[in-house]
């Protein structure tokens, strides 16, 4: 599987750290996009839920203060929100190629480096 491989991360989130040492040692060269400095745009983040199979919803972080009262927010607006405030995004997120995954917890990450 010759796919290229990014993680979305953000470097003080400690499933983050962990994800970017699962990558390092599977030897695959990889690229890393801090997401607070290069923003994610909603249809970026659009193409990574359809990457994920997940529900919009399902990429927020609705633990955040920033998520209270959007329960009734549609995906654009959700879209719009998360790439206005990162803080809102779930992660890491790791892309290869057609596929995406949310590495929580970290070794999930492992099924995408598998041939």
């Amino acid at each position: 599987m010759g796919d290229k491989i990014t993680i979305y991360q953000k470097p003080t989130c400690s499933k983050c750290r962990e994800a970017l040492a699962i990558l390092k040692e599977s030897g695959n060269e990889f690229e890393s996009i801090n997401y607070y400095e290069t923003r994610l745009t909603a249809d970026m983040l659009r193409e990574i839920v359809r990457k994920l199979g997940i529900p919009t919803r399902s990429l927020l972080r609705s633990d955040e203060l920033l998520a209270k009262g959007l329960e009734s927010a549609d995906d654009e607006a959700l879209l719009q929100l998360m790439a206005e405030n990162p803080d809102l995004i779930q992660r890491p997120i790791v892309i290869r190629g057609d596929r995406a995954i949310v590495g929580r917890p970290p070794e999930r990450i492992k099924t995408l480096l598998k041939g």
